[in-house]
């Protein structure tokens, strides 16, 4: 076995309970309005308060008013608004401030923010790492961005502390990288049937579109989807959701292979309740992602019963669990799309059966049972999670 998983975490003996000081680090906040991570700090933030934790969140959202959301306490503080700093920035100052504080224990996440375990360690605070997925990989670190990620994953590899993956193949990845163990923690999935109600506002009729949610960067493929689409001949629009966080060249691509089919670009869609009926009421979503592990978004589409076509990489195939279409060239999107243009009711079913998988297998519940043990442990065993120890 490659992984620390939750039965293995509730075969330890547990502390008795108590309340614990939790802060999440490293992330763009709450409330989640941009990606994986925040998602899961605020699923799970809220539900270590509803067990009766403290949970302080350390954010860089836009709205500095808001102090709490959900129970959980939020603390704004400032960061460079470059690529390169942004990130790193914000968590140099967020674990200053929690050397103040003293929380119980800390969960760093992005393995990038690999420089401020010495601080998080000489501080004494208890903390675990949350890896993500590849992320040196992603084509807009590429240079000196990727070996700056790739060292910062080798770094954080070998701090000895406890390290988190959200799907198999990262923890296998660690274990043949660096001999490294991982808690196997994926997302949740929210089980959703929000009625079609507000497709109107986009000129939508439900069941008759197709769909993609991604930022637009060349590892999420919305290149090869849209050529694809426009290459099908299909008779239903393509809707693209995302923005292009750092810049417009690959967004200037992704509209030239769309040429004079009926994509029809949205930008970010903010609204949640409008974006929850684009997913549930989409004739296919076409999920391009490649380089991440569980993805928030393809949990999403499927807890709306979204009939999935997605990029074919180990981390789709293991979240879709034979529950999905897959792609890996332009043509194998047309082919998609057409069959799914033919057969309507067999796309229902097919994000029907993957809605039923996402609720046995994705539950947010479970998700904060895995993070509690793991913080317990962290809080009172602070060798607990060094290589070879588990």
């Amino acid at each position: 076995m490659t992984k620390i998983d939750i039965e293995t975490l509730e075969a330890r003996a547990v502390p008795e309970a108590k309340t614990l000081h939790v802060a999440m680090i490293g992330t763009r906040g709450v409330p989640a309005a941009y990606g994986g991570f925040e998602t899961a700090v605020e699923e799970v933030g809220r539900r270590l308060v509803e067990r009766g934790h403290r949970v302080t969140v350390y954010c860089r959202n836009a709205d500095t008013s808001i102090k709490t959301h959900l129970g959980m306490e939020l603390v704004h503080l400032p960061a460079v608004k470059r690529r390169s700093l942004e990130t790193l920035s914000h968590t140099g100052l967020s674990v200053l401030h929690a050397m103040k504080q003293r929380p119980d224990a800390a969960i760093l996440f992005n393995a990038g923010n690999a420089p401020f375990i010495g601080w998080l360690k000489a501080a004494g605070i208890p903390s675990a790492v949350h890896m993500d997925g590849l992320e040196w990989k992603r084509a807009k670190w590429a240079g000196l961005g990727a070996k700056y990620y790739k060292r910062a994953e080798r770094v954080a590899a070998r701090s000895g502390l406890a390290l988190i993956a959200d799907a198999q193949g990262i923890a296998d990845y660690l274990k043949a990288e660096y001999g490294r163990e991982s808690h196997l923690i994926a997302y949740g999935a929210p089980i959703i049937d929000p009625g079609s109600d507000r497709l109107g506002e986009l000129d939508l009729t439900q069941g008759q579109y197709h769909l993609v949610v991604a930022r637009m960067e060349p590892e999420n493929h919305v290149d090869v989807i849209v050529e694809g689409y426009a290459g099908s001949g299909s008779e239903l629009p393509l809707v693209v959701v995302g923005t292009a966080p750092y810049g417009d060249e690959y967004m200037a691509r992704v509209r030239e292979a769309a040429g004079d089919s009926d994509t029809r670009f949205l930008g970010g869609v903010w609204d949640q309740d409008l974006l929850n009926q684009l997913y549930a009421n989409c004739r296919s979503y076409l999920h391009g992602h490649s380089v991440g592990g569980t993805n928030p978004s393809l949990l999403r589409a499927m807890g709306c019963a979204a009939p999935v076509t997605a990029f074919d990489v180990d981390f789709n195939t293991e979240v879709t669990a034979g529950h999905g279409r897959f792609f890996s060239s332009v043509e194998d999107v047309s082919i998609a799309i057409k069959s799914d243009d033919l057969d309507a009711d067999a796309s229902r079913s097919r994000g029907r059966d993957a809605q039923s998988h996402a609720a046995n297998r994705y539950r947010w519940d479970d998700v904060a049972d895995g993070y509690e043990k793991l913080l317990y442990r962290t809080a009172t065993e602070r060798a607990w999670g060094a290589p070879g120890s588990a």
